[in-house]
């Protein structure tokens, strides 16, 4: 089947070099959706893997219980951005070599961040008892929007500000919608692979290490800026994923949403070791995960938004269920598809007032990747839903109630 793509590939390379960046994208498009319904007739199911046993299985994803509904919510695929032709091509090209897990992109070839005339981008630091960090934070060009709306980001292992706002165009989002975005870094002096320490039981609570630096910068921000304390949120990638799921459990009255992509639970791990069984999607035996005074009895702390991979070889997908842990029958099922890229499962769940206060995405053959996003960062997939519209989308469906 991916054979099959390759001259299509060709000719979709041809015109580009031909300077007929239309042709091409079409070309791109149509064999994408060639290849989606062909893999619809063959039946082919996305598949998991477990990294403690190295086994391959097979999952077959519910069927909708009411296929228009996810229309009428408010996810429509003529909202979203087209993608780079650039984006799409490197997305074929990992197919084309079976290549299905992204890399971190080779030092030295990263383009420097764009920052459009009147915007700013600017590097700050801050210290206090808990320790310092640097940080940026993108400031757009156009009139903030009232109320005015903060956006914390949390990079994953061996990235930085610059390259999480690169390969997540949060930036450019910011640009639309007139919110403020910061971007705090984790230097290696603090961990190796300038991983956040979500695992460590000296990063787990309310005022010490990296939450209470994270929540400090916040303040500062929101003081600066005048930031509606409604409309403050958090969002992260894997390591930063599991620090925004510690945010919400230890600040709940400072966030009110959280965004977890290919990320951790809280509490899940209280060392290298128990943190590594939990990535393959073990239990770790002896650690305790005991609810905090930030954490609801039902195991949700605030409005969450999770995205995952259903084939991520780096944190299990399993993981993904495990951070909103809401009764099952609270949850309402929908399948879906963009023709132009990966299918997915989205699940939500409503408050009495049905109000959507958690979505779980899993993503059909995704890897440990930001999906939707650019190539121009480390660590995406310009394949499937666009992560970063739709996170914004649910904080600021949270905070317009």
């Amino acid at each position: 089947m991916l054979m099959r793509l390759a001259p299509r590939l060709r000719a979709a390379l041809d015109l580009t070099r031909a300077g007929k960046l239309a042709s091409a994208t079409r070309s791109i498009q149509r064999a994408l959706a060639d290849q989606t319904v062909e893999t619809s007739q063959l039946g082919i199911s996305p598949k998991i893997i477990d990294l403690a046993s190295e086994e391959w299985t097979a999952t077959e994803p519910s069927a909708s219980p009411n296929p228009t509904t996810l229309h009428r919510i408010g996810h429509d695929q003529t909202t979203r951005n087209r993608r780079p032709l650039r984006d799409a091509v490197d997305a074929l090209n990992r197919l084309k070599h079976g290549r299905l897990f992204p890399v971190p992109r080779p030092a030295g070839k990263r383009c420097p961040p764009h920052v459009p005339a009147g915007a700013r981008f600017e590097t700050r630091s801050i210290s206090l008892g808990a320790g310092s960090r640097s940080y940026k934070v993108y400031v757009p060009a156009q009139t903030l929007a009232e109320p005015r709306s903060l956006l914390i980001m949390l990079h994953g292992c061996t990235q930085d500000p610059d390259d999480f706002a690169a390969g997540t165009r949060m930036n450019q989002l910011a640009e639309e919608t007139g919110f403020i975005v910061a971007y705090p870094a984790q230097p290696k002096s603090a961990n190796p692979s300038s991983c956040w320490n979500w695992f460590n039981p000296s990063h787990q609570s309310r005022e010490i290490g990296e939450p209470a630096i994270v929540a400090a910068l916040t303040l500062r921000l929101i003081a600066e800026f005048t930031i509606d304390r409604r409309r403050v949120f958090a969002a992260g990638l894997s390591a930063g994923g599991g620090m925004a799921a510690i945010l919400g459990a230890t600040y709940p009255d400072l966030y009110s949403g959280i965004g977890i992509h290919s990320g951790l639970p809280y509490r899940a791990a209280s060392d290298v070791v128990s943190a590594l069984a939990v990535m393959r999607g073990q239990e770790a035996p002896g650690v305790p995960r005991g609810k905090n005074s930030g954490e609801a009895s039902n195991g949700a702390v605030v409005p969450t938004i999770v995205f995952h991979g259903a084939a991520d070889k780096i944190v299990h997908p399993s993981n993904a269920a495990k951070i909103i842990n809401l009764d099952q029958e609270r949850w309402e099922s929908y399948q879906a598809s963009d023709c132009t890229g990966r299918g997915y499962r989205r699940m939500v769940a409503r408050d009495a007032g049905k109000r959507i206060i958690a979505e779980h995405w899993l993503i059909e053959g995704g890897g440990h990747a930001w999906f939707g996003g650019s190539v121009d960062g480390s660590y995406t997939d310009p394949l499937g839903p666009d992560a970063s519209r739709e996170m914004v989308r649910f904080f600021w469906n949270i905070a317009d109630v």
